[in-house]
């Protein structure tokens, strides 16, 4: 049966301006940004990308599956930018989704913040490549400039990278894995489970994970719902 759920999408907001180098940090957010500079045409735009990314003249970061969108001011001028990269096929996902369940403590550690590499190794094992290569990445913007990417573009990219740094489920989410599938995924691989191979009264670390999923979602909606509410105020 087709997939005819509503795509994810996430809006991070704008980062603030950073000193320093604009690279990632992560051994995977330092991936990323390996491919985005094998995507450039030349240093020059990287420089150019690296200068936009560190003064935090790239507004919020959308995130769907598949696609990234920003605007970026340069000067006087405000361009907007959409990077794809090709999403995971069906049977990649679920190869991923076993890899994750194959080892306790995957899964936390992607709620943690960690994305551990043995997982990525797995994976690739079962043929699924997770991390992107430059060819992958297809970019556009509304500027004048002939390549692709353009230095805007390249600036989404290098924040993206730091966004990855924080949380490996926005690679996840651009590869069309976003968290919410990959629970539900998971939990509907332990309903399927035979009762023989279930662990006595041991938690349950998908069905915990859901529940603080929820949780999570529930607090963001009231501390929205407060911020609406200050606003009228």
């Amino acid at each position: 049966m087709p997939d005819v759920r509503p795509p994810v999408r996430a809006t991070h907001p704008r980062l603030r301006p950073r000193r320093g180098a604009a690279r990632a940090t992560t051994w995977w957010g330092k991936a990323w940004v390996r491919a985005c500079e094998e995507s450039a045409y030349g240093e020059a735009d990287l420089k150019a990308a690296r200068a936009l990314a560190r003064a935090g003249a790239v507004g919020a970061i959308t995130v769907t599956e598949g696609r990234f969108l920003a605007a970026v001011e340069d000067g006087d001028e405000l361009w907007s930018t959409s990077t794809g990269l090709p999403l995971l096929e069906e049977r990649d996902r679920s190869a991923f989704v076993e890899a994750v369940a194959a080892e306790a403590g995957r899964l936390p550690a992607l709620l943690a913040g960690e994305l551990p590499h043995a997982l990525v190794e797995h994976a690739e094992e079962s043929g699924v490549e997770l991390l992107p290569f430059g060819g992958e990445l297809e970019a556009s913007c509304t500027c004048a400039a002939w390549i692709d990417p353009c230095s805007h573009a390249l600036a989404a990219a290098y924040q993206v990278g730091w966004l990855a740094d924080a949380d490996p489920f926005v690679l996840l989410a651009l590869r069309g894995l976003p968290r919410e599938d990959l629970l539900a995924r998971l939990h509907a691989r332990e309903g399927r489970r035979a009762p023989s191979s279930t662990q006595g009264d041991e938690p349950d670390e998908v069905a915990l994970a859901l529940d603080a999923a929820a949780r999570a979602r529930r607090i963001l909606e009231l501390l929205k719902q407060e911020a609406d509410i200050e606003h009228l105020l």
